[in-house]
């Protein structure tokens, strides 16, 4: 027997009157419209039909518990035009407006749904869950709004690709220190100051941008570089780090890439001393890796990264650092980082009045 998921239609609840007023059983009606048992008791049961306890005898046979198709048609579109409970967040609902703007401001569903708790607190009404908000964009009848507003959300991201058969890139860095040496505060994350960071890679691995993740605050720091050398990775990390104030940079935790073997003039240029985590280990640099999987929605894989200015790269970052984090209690980044320097109460109007 075919699936079929479809509503009954009034054809088919015409059948189904005219064979129970016949006497056929129900199961051998939803075999003949290639219907389940299940569906056509449910629908028998909603409407209030009986199963006759007499036996049939000679003449017309009884009506069996009044199952009428007009009425229990009029009844099931009633049922699928009339939702039981009016959907809060709908579009062109006043809700649906400020999600918009959040989605567009890049904020994702979780952090939209933390963002409004917080604001509106005193507001019930203003206030949605993120399944609420990835149902109603879903939900959506398809065409170019849908497509527009899905194409604001952060999609998963693929898995990560395996390294390639015979790439070893241990025992090629010179004098490393072992993430297993670093001090207890490193692992606390109680100071702010200590950064895993990495390199994001462009098409054919012939560009690339450095990522550094304050572990603490989870501030970003994004550096523009040639290619993905060790000369390069030594110019652009010692840039953006030397931006920073000396108490807020002191050690770096990275993989074992070929790009970190200059690892020792990193720390007499800035002062961060580095430590390198064990082969084939991305959850040591955990922070890092996730955040590189949020920038990839602003730096997306296949393309060339050497187009973009430290600048371009500058206000990238500010994004994600003026974005309310779970972890965090739905505070940014910035908040926590800079507090004298940032106030997302004036950042949150500004979304508004700007008209994002």
């Amino acid at each position: 027997m075919g699936k079929r998921y479809g509503q009954l239609g009034i054809e088919e609840r015409t059948m189904i009157q005219t064979q129970l007023e016949m006497g056929i059983k129900p199961a051998a009606i939803a075999l003949g419209l290639n219907r389940s048992a299940s569906t056509l008791s449910r629908e028998l049961r909603r409407n209030g039909w009986v199963r006759p306890k007499e036996d049939r005898g000679p003449g017309r046979p009884p009506v069996a518990g009044g199952y009428r198709a007009q009425a229990a048609h009029k009844r099931a579109r009633a049922c699928t035009l009339t939702p039981r409970v009016e959907r809060r967040l709908r579009p062109g609902g006043a809700l649906w407006g400020r999600v918009i703007r959040y989605l567009k401001a890049g904020y994702s569903p979780e952090q939209i749904a933390g963002t409004l708790a917080l604001v509106h607190s005193e507001t019930p009404s203003l206030r949605v869950s993120h399944e609420t908000i990835y149902t109603a964009i879903y939900a959506m009848p398809r065409g170019e709004l849908r497509t527009q507003v899905i194409g604001w959300l952060r999609f998963g991201h693929a898995k990560r690709r395996p390294r390639a058969r015979g790439e070893d890139r241990r025992g090629r860095i010179p004098d490393m220190v072992s993430i297993h040496d670093r001090p207890p505060e490193v692992e606390e994350r109680l100071i702010p100051g200590h950064w895993e960071g990495d390199l994001i890679k462009g098409a054919n691995n012939r560009s690339a941008v450095g990522t550094l993740v304050e572990r603490t605050t989870l501030f970003t720091v994004l550096s523009r570089m040639k290619d993905a050398s060790a000369e390069s990775a030594l110019s652009g990390f010692s840039h953006v780090l030397n931006r920073i104030e000396a108490q807020k940079r002191l050690s770096m935790t990275y993989d074992q890439g070929r790009e970190m073997t200059e690892h020792q003039r990193l720390t007499q240029a800035t002062g961060v001393k580095v430590y390198f985590a064990d082969p084939h280990s991305p959850w040591q640099r955990g922070i890092n890796e996730n955040t590189n999987g949020l920038l990839r929605q602003y730096l997306p894989k296949g393309s060339d990264l050497s187009g973009f200015t430290q600048a371009q790269l500058d206000a990238i970052a500010w994004k994600l650092n003026t974005r309310p984090r779970k972890s965090m209690g739905f505070r940014c980044p910035a908040e926590l980082f800079t507090p004298d320097a940032f106030d997302f109460k004036k950042h949150h109007a500004s979304l508004f009045a700007l008209g994002h």
